[in-house]
């Protein structure tokens, strides 16, 4: 992974994984990550990028569990990171019911 300061990513944590203390957010470094990917602002996604940049942000893209981006940023992310080619967007990870 890039550098990325662990108050900055504490600072994500607090922002986007509300639901959780920092703390227990830390303890999973890529869901914060993916969080700021799918739903963070302008400011914080192009901080996120100049801090761990594009090859850590495709191993998290390609480690994405379901649910964790929706199909716009999932999208978005597979063309910004040259991962997909105009209308050839990778399926979205599904749950299977056996």
């Amino acid at each position: 992974m890039g550098q990325i300061d662990r108050k900055v990513l504490r600072q994500f944590a607090a922002k986007y994984i509300w639901w959780k203390t920092p703390a227990e957010a830390l303890q999973f470094p890529d869901r914060v990550i993916a969080q700021v990917m799918d739903i963070g602002d302008y400011d914080d996604v192009q901080k996120l990028v100049a801090r761990v940049g594009d090859e850590y942000l495709r191993e998290v893209l390609a480690r994405a569990e379901i649910g964790q981006f929706t199909a716009r940023s999932w999208a978005y992310w597979h063309y910004r990171l040259r991962l997909a080619t105009p209308g050839k967007v990778p399926p979205m990870p599904l749950r299977r019911i056996a």
